[in-house]
């Protein structure tokens, strides 16, 4: 599919460098010899419309036997996206969702008044060397739809829309961009995708949304004359018409906005709400263990164990 989003993008050195209202570095951490690097929440930005949470994790190589094992855990609040790059997951919830991920695909959880969910890396992948690189996110509800109830999709890749024009190649994961709508259910104005650009490409970023944001996952890119690597984010200013360039060795984005919501987020452990209350209700629930009498439940087919509440 050919696309042409903007009649007049603009080239790269006509925007302001201060068109970039904050720049974040990912924090990166070790969790026994898997990377995670961090971007959202950072210390000066709190969200990118409704993008509260942002990790990219990987890439790792994975030796025989080994893999990713995330035990249950609850959520409120939000909901949580999970895209591949390489290796695959295999998602239990407490909706009764039993869904595997693998590149390219869309894992959609709905955490709404609580729900729980564990990732593991498949039996199959576990019977060799593996990989594993992809970036999880959450998405603070909006206050109409905090309590909603939990739910689950997943997409195919064959059903999330592909926009390309020379060397742009654009995946869109969630929400509108570029005159196509991906097939999520959405409570806020939101675009997420998934954009690999060959070297000295130019990509307009969409205009449409109040808030926008690039992550950088591979390569480089340029905007007015200045140069940024892999991995850092970038959140700019509303309303400026954004073209960025491709370095040498081309690159990967990831790009993410939409509008904001009516006030910040109150975010502890796993738990995102409006207020502290909330989020308090939650604890005490997690903490209870009256699994399927409240809030939470644990997964129908993952139940032998879970991750406590923190002290």
């Amino acid at each position: 599919m050919s696309w042409n989003p903007a009649i007049e993008p603009g080239c790269p050195d006509e925007v302001s460098s201060d068109a970039i209202e904050t720049l974040i570095i990912p924090r990166a951490r070790d969790i026994g010899g898997f990377e995670v690097r961090r971007a959202l929440p950072a210390p000066k930005r709190q969200m990118v419309g409704p993008f509260i949470f942002f990790d990219q994790a990987g890439p790792a190589e994975l030796l025989t036997r080994q893999g990713i094992d995330v035990r249950p855990h609850p959520h409120i609040g939000l909901g949580t996206v999970t895209y591949l790059y390489r290796g695959d997951f295999h998602h239990h919830d407490s909706t009764g969702a039993n869904q595997v991920i693998r590149p390219g695909e869309l894992n959609w959880m709905v955490a709404g008044r609580g729900v729980s969910h564990s990732e593991r890396t498949t039996a199959t992948a576990r019977t060799g060397p593996s990989s594993l690189f992809g970036i999880q996110t959450w998405l603070a509800l909006p206050d109409s739809h905090e309590d909603v109830d939990p739910s689950f999709e997943h997409h195919g890749k064959a059903s999330l829309p592909v926009i390309e024009d020379g060397g742009t190649t654009v995946r869109l994961i969630l929400g509108n961009a570029y005159g196509e709508v991906a097939p999520a259910t959405m409570f806020s104005e939101t675009f997420y995708a998934d954009v690999t650009l060959e070297s000295g490409s130019l990509f307009p970023m969409p205009d449409n949304h109040e808030d926008r944001g690039i992550y950088i996952v591979e390569g480089s890119i340029s905007i007015a004359g200045q140069s940024f690597e892999a991995p850092q984010m970038m959140v700019f200013r509303p309303g400026d018409k954004i073209t960025v360039a491709a370095g040498e060795r081309g690159a990967r984005l990831m790009i993410l906005g939409g509008a904001t919501l009516s006030g910040p987020r109150y975010v502890w452990w796993n738990f995102v709400a409006s207020s502290k209350e909330r989020i308090e209700a939650a604890k005490a629930e997690w903490r209870a263990e009256n699994w399927g009498k409240g809030r939470f439940d644990l997964p129908a087919d993952d139940r032998d164990e879970h991750i406590p509440l923190p002290d």
